[in-house]
């Protein structure tokens, strides 16, 4: 028998009773360590990193999540050092957070590592921060699994405000902003009402309007520690009334009434859809006019969960809980395994005549090495996906042309014939020569949409042409 204990922190949570009493029910902890209303986010990191672990394992959970379902059967069977669990967030859908099964190496290796200094990922995702400098020293990765878990939901109003204003402090990178969009999108509305949705936009807006996008850490810092003053505040001004306390007979009665829910995540009635071209032959294109369709589709992740899965061989991507479908060159090497894990999906192979292709690639690798030294732990991440991606690809570091056109010639005929008896699944098109929406919204049963398709290419090459022609005109 393995020994768990289990780090319960709470900061005022309405939940949190409940919480606890559910993770003793369903992880049955040898010892508990209760961090109570710790913060700001730092502080509390620092407390848990502090205790004296005796254990094989640590799950380390956060009191606004709801756990219904036995985790100590699958602790027992599992000997991998870190475990993300996937939750049903009431804003957001299926994601992971809230609940981290830690093997204890780990654990006293993020203990032993110091806090970086001035370091954005840090303040505003400290044990995450600290656990990936932790894992990546050991030279260890993650993994991912579902359980059945409500992340969120029950929560106080004055709760989700300060959630909400953090959230839109954590999602000012390109990623996390098309994630906060697309969950927002989502979201219905009150009718007139006040509901955690109202709350969590005006958290959103008020971020914004107080913490600048130039904001340092230091500035960054303060906000974060004073939230729940910000809300209370805010809250009070709006005259916006607090909720009772939560108890279980809320949560059975939420249950009942939401009987056929799914356990591990809404699926979506869309197929998934990959792009599955070569980059420089209208991937970028084609990505926003998924996107026009309404498919919310991602152009070459390079997140560090996307790197670490694809590096590790895991083929059920975790940023495909949040979107449609992936283009670009991150599916090239994964086609097939990504049709087997997401049957109905929908392959769209876009081609270009070679010469115009190479002569695009040259110059896009150009000044683009896969090797250099670097600082941003986020270039980092974007330079190991480079060369994980051209090695798996070209089989070369470096744009050579006779290696590139047999890469071309090998991946189209390799995708026909993988296809060749399923023409329904795959779309060949030549986005630079003109093809559009009317080969992509029939392949997809979508009707035409009434706005042009974005030939993002040739409109860049337009817009050149004509600052080029007025340049000369001008001497």
């Amino acid at each position: 028998m393995k020994k768990v204990d289990l780090v319960f922190r709470q900061v005022d949570e309405r939940t949190r009773h409940v919480a606890l009493d559910l993770a003793m029910e369903h992880i049955r902890p040898d010892n508990v360590h209760v961090i109570d209303d710790v913060r700001p986010f730092t502080e509390g990191v620092n407390a848990f990193l502090q205790i004296d672990h005796d254990c094989d394992y640590v799950v380390y959970l956060d009191a606004d999540c709801l756990i219904l379902e036995d985790m100590r059967g699958y602790i027992e069977g599992c000997d991998v050092p870190y475990i993300d669990s996937y939750v049903s967030d009431r804003f957001r859908g299926r994601i992971h957070c809230g609940a981290h099964i830690t093997r204890i190496d780990v654990v006293r290796q993020m203990a032993a590592t110091e806090p970086p200094v001035d370091d954005m990922k840090y303040i505003l995702r400290p044990e995450s921060r600290l656990r990936n400098l932790a894992m990546k020293s050991l030279r260890m990765s993650k993994q991912f699994r579902n359980f059945d878990i409500l992340h969120d939901h029950f929560q106080s109003f004055r709760s989700i405000f300060t959630k909400y204003a953090l959230r839109e402090l954590r999602s000012r990178t390109k990623i996390q902003h098309q994630r906060l969009t697309l969950a927002m999108d989502r979201w219905p509305d009150g009718d007139g009402v006040v509901t955690d949705f109202d709350v969590a936009r005006l958290a959103i807006g008020y971020a914004r309007d107080k913490v600048p996008a130039s904001a340092g850490p230091a500035f960054i810092h303060a906000f974060i520690k004073a939230l729940p003053e910000h809300a209370s505040l805010e809250l009070e001004r709006l005259g916006v009334e607090e909720k009772l306390d939560f108890t279980r007979e809320e949560l059975d009665l939420w249950l009942e009434q939401n009987s056929e829910r799914r356990t591990y995540g809404v699926q979506s009635e869309k197929p998934k859809v990959f792009g599955i071209g070569l980059s420089r032959t209208g991937t970028r294109s084609l990505t926003k006019a998924l996107q026009i369709l309404g498919f919310d589709t991602i152009h070459y992740p390079a997140d560090e969960d996307t790197y670490a899965e694809l590096a590790y061989g895991q083929c059920e991507l975790s940023v495909l809980r949040d979107y449609d479908g992936l283009t670009d060159i991150t599916t090239v090497p994964y086609y097939q395994q990504l049709d087997k894990i997401y049957p109905g999906s929908k392959f769209i192979l876009t081609v270009r005549d070679k010469e115009g292709w190479l002569k695009s690639c040259a110059n896009h690798w150009f000044n683009r090495p896969a090797f250099k030294r670097v600082e941003d732990p986020d270039e980092e991440t974007y330079l190991l996906m480079r060369q994980l991606l051209r090695a798996a690809i070209f089989g070369c570091y470096n744009f050579v042309p006779e290696r590139f056109t047999w890469v071309y010639d090998r991946h189209v005929d390799e995708v026909m014939n993988y296809f060749k008896d399923r023409p329904r699944d795959l779309l060949v098109m030549n986005i630079a020569d003109g093809d559009g929406f009317e080969l992509l919204a029939p392949f997809l049963g979508y009707p035409l949409p009434s706005e042009p398709f974005p030939h993002k290419g040739s409109v860049l090459s337009r817009r050149m042409a004509e600052e080029a022609a007025v340049a000369t005109a001008a001497e």
